[in-house]
């Protein structure tokens, strides 16, 4: 799903410019000329919006107090795209709730690379997958808020099932994707490995809620 990107630019020539490059990176991007339909719109897509970049020179309202106005009701990224370069406006563009500040003319790469840096930086350690919270930060798998005593192994396994619920694995498969299993028998190992984990987050081999064995092939996660 592409990210959706607020631009708020009352020169058509250089939003379309904006727009167009950053539809290339596969971005979403919703533009608007005039400030007063963007706060509108925001305020009904708050939760849509992760990334704004806001023109400081508009009709209507002065730049500083959209982005006033958005920090107040939002807590996206503001990056300020503007041809007032003075420090004194970048001052005063922090101070009103701005998080980065490009000034024109600069290369549309840059404002990608900003962006990019931004959404690294704010991914989340923690993924919730049915009655599993995932931490690959800390490698750590909890089932209904208790953390697993996992060994490295059964982390990896564990989290290559839950990252392809319904998706069946040979054991020749799981194998060879997770580092460490390194005994002769490959079946034989990768099953200990399914039982160790079936025992630790209470799954009953013969009836399992979660790790679901497919004869003759191997296992998948349906849980």
């Amino acid at each position: 799903m592409s990210e959706k990107i607020l631009l708020i630019e009352d020169d058509l020539e250089m939003s379309s410019l904006i727009a167009d490059y950053l539809q290339n990176y596969d971005f979403d991007v919703q533009a608007f000329d005039k400030p007063k339909e963007a706060l509108a719109h925001l305020k009904n897509h708050l939760s849509e919006y992760k990334i704004i970049v806001l023109d400081l020179m508009l009709p209507q309202m002065d730049g500083f107090d959209v982005c006033k106005e958005i920090r107040s009701m939002s807590d996206a990224h503001i990056i300020i795209s503007s041809a007032r370069n003075e420090l004194s406006d970048k001052i005063l563009g922090y101070g009103v709730g701005a998080d980065d500040y490009l000034a024109k003319p600069y290369e549309p790469r840059e404002l990608v690379l900003k962006i990019n840096s931004y959404l690294r930086r704010n991914v989340p350690s923690k993924k919730k997958i049915g009655d599993f919270e995932i931490d690959e930060a800390k490698m750590e798998i909890s089932l209904e808020g208790y953390t697993l005593e996992l060994t490295k192994i059964e982390f990896d396994i564990l989290l290559l099932l839950l990252s392809n619920q319904g998706k069946v694995f040979s054991r020749e498969v799981i194998f060879n994707a997770i580092n460490g299993i390194g005994y002769n028998s490959k079946d034989r190992t990768v099953d200990m490995h399914i039982s160790n984990l079936r025992a630790k987050i209470g799954d009953d081999s013969k009836n399992p809620k979660y790790i679901k064995s497919v004869w003759g092939i191997g296992y998948k996660m349906v849980g």
